[in-house]
C-alpha cells in the first residue's frame, strides 16, 4: 500500500490539543481537525480525569485531510515541527502522560511512514525522539469547548503565550502549506 492510500486520518499527540489543533486548521489540504483523547483505559474520558492523569489517555488531535493536497508524511514532519518530541510526557510546563509525543497509526502503511519521518527527524533535533507509535485506539471527541479553542480564545493566557507562537512557528517554517 503506498503512502497515499494510506487513509485520510491522521492522530496526532503533542502536547495540549489546542496547539496541534490551531496548527492544523491553517494547514493546506486538512479538511477537519476535532481535538480529543486516545490511549487510555477509561470508557468516556473527561477533560478533567484525562487531566489528573488517572485515565492514561493523550490529549490528541484527529485530522481528516486530502492526500492529494498534503500527505501524511508532510503532516508528521508539520507535528515534529512545531512540538518537541525529545521530552517524555510534557511539552513546555504541560507535564504528564496526557502530553505525550505519540502517532496513532491507521494502518501499516502509515506506521512505516511514521517511523520514516522520526528518522529523518532525528537527525534535525539534539536529543533522541521519545515519540510512540501505536495503532490506534477507541477516539473520544473533547468537550465542545475544546473544539477550535485557539480561534475562540486567542488572547486567553495560554492561548497567547503557548499557542500562539507554535502557529506563528508554523506559519513561516510552512508557508507554502498554509490555506
Amino acid at each position: 500500500m503506498s503512502e497515499q492510500t494510506a487513509g485520510d486520518v491522521a492522530i496526532l499527540g503533542g502536547g495540549c490539543f489546542w496547539c496541534i489543533e490551531a496548527v492544523f486548521l491553517e494547514a493546506r489540504g486538512v479538511t477537519r481537525v476535532e481535538s480529543g483523547y486516545m490511549g487510555g483505559h477509561a470508557d468516556q474520558p473527561t477533560y478533567e480525569a484525562v487531566c489528573n492523569g488517572t485515565t492514561g489517555h493523550a490529549e490528541v488531535v484527529r485530522l481528516e485531510f486530502d492526500p492529494s493536497v498534503i500527505s501524511y508524511h508532510d503532516i508528521l514532519e508539520i507535528f515534529f515541527t512545531i512540538h518537541d518530541p525529545t521530552t517524555l510526557n510534557r511539552q513546555g510546563n504541560d507535564v504528564g502522560t496526557q502530553y505525550r509525543s505519540v502517532i496513532f497509526t491507521t494502518s501499516p502503511a502509515q506506521d512505516a511512514v511514521a517511523h520514516t519521518v522520526m528518522a529523518e527527524m532525528a537527525m534535525v533535533w539534539d536529543a533522541p525522539l521519545v515519540t510512540q507509535v501505536l495503532p490506534q485506539q477507541t477516539w473520544f471527541k473533547a468537550e465542545d469547548y475544546h473544539q477550535n479553542y485557539f480561534a475562540q480564545h486567542p488572547l486567553q493566557g495560554y492561548c497567547a503565550f503557548v499557542v500562539a507562537p507554535k502557529v506563528a512557528k508554523f506559519r513561516t517554517t510552512f508557508a507554502e502549506r498554509l490555506r
